[in-house]
Parts: structure tokens; sequence; C-alpha cells
């Protein structure tokens, strides 16, 4: 078990981390969020041991071995095969094909494996030493953004990877479906402080935004009690016979403290500008091809067209072509033949992370959105800027010290400051963290004309595809559906490939068959749910369509039985909330008129009777905290076994 106590960190005036502590137990799974520059890739370096702590301490077991992610090289071998090869524990040509199955489930292609790793490009060198820190018998990986430079199906094999990963884990990524699935809690960096909690990111944004709204209504209702005790104070201080009751006021302030508002969080929040536009299409290709050398075609023969409104998201491996097909849909390419024909009114926003180095870096912020449209008023490019969480003196911020997050949102910005009714978005969410990433899948989905986006962000897949142009198997097709028909009815080919150790493993399970079988037969709906490891590999139960229909039917009703009585408690609560505050606001009022008509001792039986609806009041909204809490707990793992028994379905 690794414990953090106590740990400070700041850059000057900067302040990340204040004085946090958590534990990381046993087969704990974290994921860690927080918005850009809080602090996440500080706390891996602490742990990591390559930066120091103003304060506190970091508790490691002894032996304890923790590995982290390398964005730079640092290679040592000649070949792509005996770099990796240096995580082996015991290496030797019996292990070689744990490297090769590593090596090939990260992308690299057999051909790949004897080349120099410096001939590499700089995502695949990261792919390289992310395949050494796959290899190397760690007990906790630290993976900071592992699938930047990942494609679709590496970064599905890399999560089935981490999912059958005996040790510890703590991961960084923008992709907020990669770690729900992957991570068995999260920890979150937050306001200078982290929290801790078991389950997914949306239980954990819930339970924030619960928590502070239930600190600002108790701040708020603190603010009214003080107020109106120092209406009291002040108007009965110099009556003696009212002096106990206005000592017990100044005793019970001082003792109550101050609430200090909390400092309101940005948010990236935008909508994009649309022109309008009456055509059934937005754009159309007719049998294009586009080679860089004549002998090895990139794009062939490729016809399709673009709606109006359409959702068409451009999937599959690295280096197949996707960016190019891009750039031939936005004319910066010219296709050797065929035709790319856009509609009269069409204006295209383009968006590509490689147009960050074309900005001129002595331009602020505001100085490049204006040049996207030098028409815009300055009152709206500062509005704009805004949005994207430019405020004040940070759009005055030359490009040239912004970071890669930062980058990226400008040049959203640069297409927000045009009205567009066609979006070509080439991996857009590199470098946003998650909020942003929320951000954007909001403005896209709201979005009235059409998007043609490169992505490997299966939330964003799940969300916005309804069409599909497929990279695979040397080839280009267009898909008419949804990404989960396309998984369903398709699939990546990769992942249909059985290698020689994945039948090896079937075979082991199959004579172990009987013995699960028996053990299947005792087990309880619930526990038919879960992962039964054998020999350190998962084997899930294959139930039939009817069988699952009855355990989906069971988990209902037991949602519904468990969940029904917290849900009428809730409202009850805060219909008592309600009206316990309605009856505190009206005795307020009462005591007012008894103070102006003099009349002691109905301002006293006045004063008690408020001090019991107050605290009253007070174990009402702990109640309902508690039975809140419990209630969305509850939910959510309701909903995590209705997810699995989706899963097992599909």
């Amino acid at each position: 078990m690794l414990a953090v106590e106590g740990l400070s960190k700041s850059y000057g005036r900067q302040i990340l981390l204040d004085k946090v502590s958590f534990r990381l137990n046993r087969g704990e799974r974290l994921g860690v969020v927080g918005r850009n520059g809080h602090g996440k890739t500080t706390l891996f370096r602490l742990l990591a041991g390559l930066e120091e702590p103003d304060e506190g301490r970091i508790i490691i077991p002894k032996n304890y071995r923790i590995g982290y992610l390398q964005q730079e090289p640092d290679f040592k071998n000649s070949t792509v095969l005996e770099e990796a090869s240096r995580g082996l524990t015991s290496p030797g040509p019996d292990q070689m094909w744990r490297v090769e199955k590593v090596l090939s489930g990260l992308g690299f292609s057999s051909s790949e494996f004897q080349l120099n790793p410096f001939q590499l490009s700089g995502g695949y060198q990261v792919r390289l030493n992310l395949a050494r820190l796959l290899l190397t018998d760690y007990d906790l990986l630290l993976l900071d953004e592992p699938n930047n430079y990942l494609d679709i199906t590496s970064i599905r094999w890399l999560e089935k990877f981490l999912l059958s990963w005996p040790g510890e884990l703590m991961l960084i990524t923008h992709d907020r479906s990669f770690m729900d699935r992957i991570a068995t809690h999260i920890l979150g960096l937050h306001r200078h402080k982290v929290r801790k909690i078991e389950g997914n990111t949306e239980k954990y944004y819930n339970q924030i935004a619960q928590e502070e709204e239930v600190y600002e209504k108790t701040r708020v209702n603190d603010e009214r009690k003080r107020k109106e005790m120092e209406i009291f104070i002040n108007r009965f201080r110099a009556k003696a016979r009212l002096a106990g009751l206005v000592q017990s006021r100044l005793k019970y302030i001082e003792k109550m403290g101050k609430r200090e508002k909390l400092e309101k969080i940005k948010n990236m929040e935008f909508a994009f500008q649309e022109k309008p536009f009456h055509h059934k299409y937005a754009l159309s290709l007719e049998g294009v091809s586009f080679a860089y050398r004549p002998e090895k075609p990139i794009i062939e023969k490729l016809s399709f067209q673009i709606g109006a409104r359409d959702r068409v998201m451009v999937v599959g491996r690295n280096g197949r072509g996707k960016t190019t097909l891009l750039k031939v849909m936005a004319g910066l390419l010219k296709p050797q033949a065929g035709q790319v024909t856009y509609a009269r009114s069409v204006e295209v926003g383009y968006y590509e992370q490689g147009y960050a180095e074309e900005m001129n870096n002595e331009n602020t912020v505001l100085e490049e959105i204006s040049l996207a449209n030098p028409r815009l008023e300055p009152a709206r490019v500062r509005q704009i800027a805004a949005t994207l969480m430019f405020e004040g003196d940070e759009a005055l911020k030359p490009i040239k010290v912004l970071s890669g997050g930062e980058k990226s949102r400008l040049l959203l910005g640069k297409i927000l400051a045009r009205p567009v009714n066609l979006l070509l978005l080439d991996e857009p969410t590199n470098h946003l963290d998650l909020e942003s990433s929320d951000a954007l899948l909001a403005a896209l989905d709201n979005f009235e004309g059409a998007v043609v986006m490169v992505t490997h962000n299966e939330m964003y897949l799940r969300a916005l595809a309804e069409r599909l142009v497929v990279f695979q198997d040397n080839k280009i097709e267009v898909f008419e559906g949804d990404y989960e028909s396309f998984l369903q009815k398709v699939g990546w080919s990769e992942e249909q490939v059985e290698t020689d150790a994945d039948r090896e493993a079937g075979r082991r399970n199959s004579q172990n068959g009987s013995a699960i079988a028996d053990l299947a037969s005792q087990l309880s709906g619930e526990a038919m749910k879960a992962e039964l490891i054998i020999e350190g590999s998962p084997f899930r139960f294959k139930l039939s369509p009817r069988e699952l229909r009855k355990l989906r039917s069971e988990v209902i009703i037991e949602k519904s039985r468990s969940l029904k009585p917290l849900e009428e408690r809730v409202n009850e609560l805060e219909g008592n909330i309600e009206e316990t505050e309605g009856k505190i606001g009206q005795l307020t009022q009462k005591i007012i008129e008894a103070s102006v008509e003099g009349s002691g001792q109905e301002i006293v039986r006045l004063s008690r009777d408020l001090d019991l609806h107050r605290h009253h009041l007070d174990s009402l909204y702990e109640e309902y905290i508690q039975v809140y809490q419990e209630y969305e707990e509850k939910r959510q793992i309701f909903e995590r076994r209705l997810d699995e028994l989706e899963k097992m379905s599909s």
C-alpha cells in the first residue's frame, strides 16, 4: 500500500497541491482527474521521485517498484525488439513472444521490430516507451496520457491489458470512457486538495457538485443567521432584561465561524457560429484518389456525400490516411483523380493540431483570434477568448508561452470567430482535459451544420457517430450506421485474430469447465455478474439471451425495491426543508414586529421557537445529504450492473 501524507507543492505563487493525503490500496486502479495545470502530472512526478515536495511525505513499501511513462526517448539498444525487451525481468528466447505480443498490440508491425528506435516517429517512440513499461515487473504504473499517440485499435488493446494488470495503476487521460472502463476509483484534484472515491468519473463529478451545492446553501443559511443575530444584538444590546439572549447570540456567532464563498471555477462553454445552409449535401467526393507515391495510393476511388447535418467519424489505425482524407476534403491537398465538390454556400471550419505551428508566436491570443475574422468587434473577440478560459490578462499572453492544451483551445477559438456550416476536425480532443473535452462534445452535439471528425475517443464515437469512414485492411469503407452497429456487424479485424497464446488460454479454461460450471450453479444472481479469475485470466460466464433477460429483470426489480424508499425519503426531506425554511422566515418577521411593539416576553418565546426550527433545519440538511448520497451510490451500483449485462449480451 502506498500512502501520501500532507503533500504540498507550489511553483512561485501558484499552489498546485496543498497538504493532500490519500492511500493507494492493493489492486486499485486509480483514475486521476482535474483541470490542465492543476497538478496531475506534478503529482505523478512526485510519486516517481522525479521532483521533491515542499512538505509532506510519500510512504512507499520496501521493494515496491514504480514505473512512470516517459514522453522523451531514452533508448539504449539498436532495434525496437531489443529496446522493448529491456523491460523483461528475465529476458530470454522463451519470453520474446510476450514482447512481440505487446508491440503488436500497440500498433507495431513485425517489419518494424528490427528498426532502430530513433528511426521511429515521435508518437511511435512514446509507444515503444509504453511497451517497455508494460513488460517490466512493476508494482505500480503511472500512466500520463498513455493513449495520446495511440489509434483506436491500440487503445482497445491497451484497455484489455490494463484490466488484467495484477498490480496497482494510476491513470491520467482525456478520454473519459477509457478511464471509466479501467478505473476502480477516481482521485480528483480540486481546489488544491484531493478527493478519492470508489466508482467512475460521473459519480465523482456528481458528488463534488452536490457537496459544493450543500456547502453554498449552508454558507448562505449561515450568513442569514448571522445577519438576523446581529440585528437582534444591535437592537437589544442596551436592554438589561435581554442581556442573556444577546450574550448567547454573540457566543453562537463566534463559535459558528465564517465560511468563505467558493471561488468560481471557469468552465469552457461555447457554441459554434452557424452559417445558414439550405442544400441537401455540404460536400461530395466522387471517385477520389490520392497518393504521395504513385505505387502506394492512400485513397483510391472513394465516393460518398456529406449531408447538411451529418455526423461522420473517420476511424482506423494511425498512418493509414485519415488526416490526408481530411486535408483533401478541406481543399488543402488536390486529389490525383476524382472530384471534391462543395455546395455553393458551404463555409468550412478546419481543425488540425499541426496548425498550431503555423500561428505567429509573437501574436497574443486576442490578435490570433482577430486574424480569423478581422470584421469582429474587439468586444466580441474578448468574449470568444473568455469562453475558452482566456480571461483578462490571459488573453494578452503571446502564443509562444501557451501550453499544448491552450494552443488547442485557441485553434478552436479561431473557428468560433467565423460562421461555419461544415466542421472538419482532426483529433480535436488531444491536449484537452476532461472538462474541456465534455464542453466540446456538447458544442458539437448542438451544432446545426455537418461534422466530419477524425477521433480515437470512443465516448465521442458512441455519442456522435451516425456514419463511419473506416480505414481497415488496406482499404476504406463507408459504414452506414453508428459505432455500436459497426462493432457488432463488422468490428476491428485485429481483434478477430486469435493468437497462439489466446488459443492456449482457451484450452486451459475449457479443461476447468466442469469445475467452473459447478461453482456457477452455486452463485447468486449478483455473483453471476462478477468476474472469476482463473490462472490469472478473466473468465466471464456465457449466458443465453433468455437467462440475460431474466437477470436484467431481476436487477431492475431489485433496483426499484432498493431505491424507491430512498427516493421517497429524499422528496419528503425536500418538502420538510422547504416548509421549515418558510416557518423560520415567518418567525423572523414576527420577532421584528414584536421588537417594534416592545413586547419582551413575545420576543423571548419567538426566539426559542426560532432556535428550535433552526436546529431542526440543520438536522434535516444532515439527513438529506446522507440519504441522497446513499441513493446516488446505490443507483450507480445498479447502473453498472445493468451495463455489465448489456456488455454480456453484445
